[in-house]
């Protein structure tokens, strides 16, 4: 989930509550990860995070699972975020592989093993190497698989046959972290997608996943081929958290600017998206579709 910005970059509060009930009630979203790298999370203080996830557990926590980002390249920082979370009322939390510092497989190991014994909460990791710099090791991976609240893996690394291969020993359960890659991923065994593009187009998503489970590959495989322009108007042109919010302006519901580092998208950038959402079928507010 992105993290929506007033006109002065000021968290929006209100804009969290409202884009929070839309990505779950219209975008049929079964949960929600806040203060991820979408959300903008390196830019955004520990107050404000906390502040974002008790919104959207208020909000919507009673109907969706609400995961917090907590991971970061301090392993005491990103215990601190754990424990707050927690006690903000988090389901779950996201740790991302340590970032820049390129720690070896050992300090993989210990970081997200001191993260999971922070708290009771259970624990996602989240492979991100073309990121962090770092890959978590197949047998890094089963390692881990062996402490009882890291329950799953967001996977971005596209090694499909490496994550067969932990997913046949193990129990963790896998996410696509790549929109590019959810069916595929869902086809190798995983249970699900975190996804950037649900956004705007998360209930033909979930539709997609019914289809494939209920043994209509065919129709999936539809489904996949259709979002393919909205895929790559917002991920392969400038980065996730950017062109998910010019997505949803252009669907009616702003999010507001992003935060420097970051910078808006551009008009041409913006013409190519509206574009692309078209030919996926995304309706905008001028009645206009594929």
């Amino acid at each position: 989930m992105v993290t929506p910005f007033t006109g002065d970059g000021a968290v929006d509060y209100d804009g969290v509550r409202r884009l929070a009930t839309y990505l779950v009630d219209e975008q049929r979203n079964d949960g929600l990860i806040v203060s991820g790298t979408t959300g903008e999370s390196p830019t955004t203080s520990d107050d404000e995070k906390e502040r974002v996830l008790r919104a959207v557990v208020e909000e919507v926590g009673e109907r969706a699972t609400v995961v917090a980002g907590a991971g970061t390249n301090d392993t005491r920082h990103s215990v601190e975020l754990a424990r707050a979370a927690e006690r903000a009322g988090a389901h779950g939390l996201l740790v991302v592989t340590p970032y820049y510092s390129k720690p070896p497989q050992e300090g993989l190991y210990r970081h997200f093993t001191a993260v999971a014994d922070a708290t009771g909460l259970p624990v996602m990791l989240y492979d991100i190497p073309g990121r962090s710099g770092v890959p978590i090791e197949t047998a890094t991976l089963l390692r881990l698989a062996a402490h009882e609240r890291i329950v799953a893996v967001k996977d971005a690394k596209a090694d499909l046959f490496a994550g067969s291969q932990v997913m046949a020993t193990t129990d963790l359960a896998f996410y696509s972290g790549d929109d590019t890659l959810n069916l595929p991923w869902v086809s190798v065994g995983a249970v699900g997608c975190v996804s950037v593009v649900g956004h705007v187009v998360g209930a033909e998503i979930a539709e997609m996943m019914r289809l494939y489970r209920s043994g209509d590959v065919s129709g999936a495989l539809a489904v996949h081929r259709r979002l393919l322009p909205v895929v790559s108007g917002i991920m392969t042109r400038a980065g996730g958290a950017i062109m998910t919010k010019a997505a949803l302006t252009l669907v009616g519901r702003s999010a507001g600017p992003v935060r420097a580092p970051l910078a808006e998208a551009t008009a041409e950038q913006v013409a190519r998206l509206r574009e692309d959402l078209i030919a996926g079928g995304v309706k905008l507010p001028d009645g206009v579709v594929s």
